[in-house]
C-alpha cells in the first residue's frame, strides 16, 4: 500500500493540518506516502517526515491547466508505485479523476465543508466529483447528511470521519499556570483576576462576532475579557464596525483583537469560556471546539452543523440558538456563575469525550483503516 494525497496547497488551514496529520499516521505505520501541492509553508513538515512532495498547480481552476495537471499525477501514480489516491479539494478531484481513468489507480476524496448549491445547474455537477471515487469522507454526521440530501450518491461509500484535535497538544496539563498568567497579562494586558471569553476564527459575518458582541453588553457580569483571535483578512470595514460595537461597551469589559496565535493551547489556557457563535453558515466540523475542550475549557456553541456532535449540551459545554444574542448571554452569565464544583464536572466530561471520540488518533486510525479496506478490494 502507498498513498497519495493531493490538495490545492500547503497553507495554514484545516485541510493542510489533516494532510499532514494523515502523511504522519502513515509514516508511523511504516506506509509509504506522497503529497502533490503547489507548495506552501508546511511542506517543510512534510520533509522532517521524509515524505516526498510534488509540486504541481493544484491550487488553478483553469480547465486546461487542470487537464496538464491530471496526466502530471497519472506518471506520479503509475511510475512511483502509488496504490490509492486521496484528494481533499474539487478543483484537484477533476485532475485526479482523470489521472486515475489514465493510470488505473484508484481514487477517494474527503468533503471537508458544505459547498454551495447555487446555481444548482452549475455547482452540483461540478461538486459531485468529490462523490465519484472509491469513497468519500465527511468530516461530520451534519456533512454527510448534506451530502445524502442534496446528490444522488450511494450512502455506503460516504464514510463519517471525524475531524479532531491533537490530545498530546491540547491537554489540560500542557501549559503551566504561571506561563497562562504570563501570557494573559503581559500579551494581552488583561487583569490578572478576570474572566476572559475568547471567540477564535477570521472575522466575517457567517462566524458571529456582531452577535457575541451584543450578548456581551446584554450580560449581567460586565467585568470580563474578551478575545478576538482572528484575522479580518482584508475585511476593513467589518473589523472597524466590530471594533466600534466593542467600544460601547462597559468601561469594565476589556477586549482585545488580535490577529492569529502560534500557540493557540496558550490562548486555551487563559481562558474560561471559548465561544464558536457561527450564525447562518453552520461549521462543517469546528475543531476549535473540541480543542478547547480537550484544553478543559468551557465552551459555548450555536445549535446547528459540526458544534452539534462536539457538544452534549449541558454535559461537555452548552447550546444556544444561531444569531440569538439573549440566549447567549443568559447562557454565558450562567456559565460563569458555575460553582467550582460544576466547572470541573464539565471539564472532566469534555476532555473525556474528546479523548474517547474527537482525538487526531482517532481520525488517522479510522482513516487507515479505510485505506486499508480499500486496498483489499
Amino acid at each position: 500500500m502507498k498513498i497519495l494525497q493531493i490538495l490545492p496547497a500547503l497553507g495554514q488551514g484545516g485541510v493542510e493540518r489533516g494532510t499532514i496529520e494523515i502523511a504522519q499516521a502513515l509514516t508511523a505505520a511504516g506506509i509509504p506516502s506522497g503529497v502533490v501541492s503547489a507548495g506552501g509553508p508546511m511542506t517543510r513538515a512534510l520533509e522532517k517526515l521524509g515524505v516526498r512532495h510534488y509540486t504541481l498547480p493544484t491550487n488553478s481552476k483553469n480547465p486546461f491547466v487542470l487537464a496538464k495537471n491530471a496526466g502530471a499525477i497519472a506518471k506520479i501514480a503509475a511510475t512511483e508505485g502509488y496504490t490509492l489516491m486521496h484528494v481533499r479539494s474539487r478543483a484537484p478531484a477533476w485532475s485526479v479523476k482523470w489521472a486515475s481513468k489514465e493510470c488505473g489507480v484508484p481514487w477517494m476524496a474527503t468533503f471537508h465543508g458544505v459547498y454551495g448549491l447555487s446555481p444548482r445547474c452549475l455547482k452540483l455537477p461540478y461538486n459531485r466529483v468529490m462523490l465519484q471515487g472509491v469513497r468519500t469522507i465527511a468530516v461530520s454526521d451534519y456533512v454527510r447528511r448534506h451530502i445524502l440530501e442534496n446528490y444522488e450518491v450511494d450512502s455506503t461509500k460516504v464514510v463519517r470521519i471525524h475531524r479532531g484535535a491533537d490530545v498530546n497538544i491540547f491537554r489540560p496539563d500542557a501549559v503551566s499556570a504561571e506561563d497562562a498568567l504570563a501570557k494573559k497579562t503581559q500579551q494581552y494586558h488583561f487583569a490578572p483576576d478576570i474572566p476572559v471569553i475568547t471567540l477564535p476564527g477570521r472575522l466575517t459575518r457567517w462566524k458571529g462576532q456582531e452577535v457575541f458582541l451584543e450578548a456581551v453588553r446584554l450580560m449581567r457580569h460586565k467585568r470580563v475579557g474578551l478575545l478576538f483571535l482572528g484575522s479580518d483578512q482584508g475585511r476593513v470595514d467589518y473589523s472597524d464596525h466590530l471594533r466600534e460595537m466593542a467600544s460601547s461597551l462597559s468601561n469594565e469589559t476589556q477586549v482585545v483583537f488580535r490577529d492569529h496565535s502560534r500557540e493557540i493551547e496558550r490562548v486555551y489556557a487563559l481562558s474560561e469560556i471559548v465561544v464558536n457563535a457561527s450564525t447562518a453558515q453552520p461549521e462543517a466540523f469546528g475543531r476549535t471546539i473540541p480543542e478547547a475542550q480537550a484544553m478543559g475549557c468551557l465552551v459555548l456553541g450555536t445549535a446547528h452543523g459540526g458544534a452539534c456532535e462536539t457538544i452534549e449540551d449541558g454535559v461537555t459545554g452548552f447550546l444556544v440558538p444561531p444569531g440569538d444574542a439573549a440566549a447567549m448571554a443568559r447562557r454565558l452569565d450562567e456559565m460563569l456563575d458555575m460553582s467550582a464544583e460544576a466547572k470541573a464536572k464539565m471539564r472532566e466530561a469534555a476532555i473525556a469525550s474528546v479523548r474517547n471520540n474527537f482525538s487526531v488518533a482517532k481520525m488517522c486510525e479510522r482513516t487507515l483503516e479505510l485505506y486499508r479496506s480499500l486496498h483489499g478490494e
